[in-house]
C-alpha cells in the first residue's frame, strides 16, 4: 500500500520507531472557556442539525449499496 498525503508515504513513516499518529493534541480551545460556549438550546439544536445531516449522508450510501446488491 503506497498512500501519500505529504513528503512521506505511509509506508515509510511505519517503519519509523515510536510512531504516533494521535492527534489528541489539536484540540479547540474556545471550548476551554465556557463563558464562550453557545446557550445549551443553541448546541442541541447543531447537534441534531449534524445527526440529521449524517444520517442523511449513511441513507444515501445505504440506498448506493443496496442498488449495488441487487445488479450482482
Amino acid at each position: 500500500m503506497q498512500t501519500c498525503a505529504g513528503p512521506y508515504s505511509y509506508d515509510e513513516l511505519i517503519q519509523r520507531d515510536k510512531l504516533n499518529l494521535d492527534i489528541f493534541w489539536l484540540k479547540d480551545d474556545s471550548l476551554e472557556d465556557m463563558e464562550s460556549l453557545p446557550e445549551p438550546d443553541v448546541l442541541a439544536t447543531e447537534i441534531v442539525e449534524n445527526l440529521e445531516a449524517a444520517l442523511e449522508q449513511f441513507r444515501s450510501v445505504s440506498a448506493e449499496l443496496a442498488g449495488e446488491d441487487e445488479r450482482t
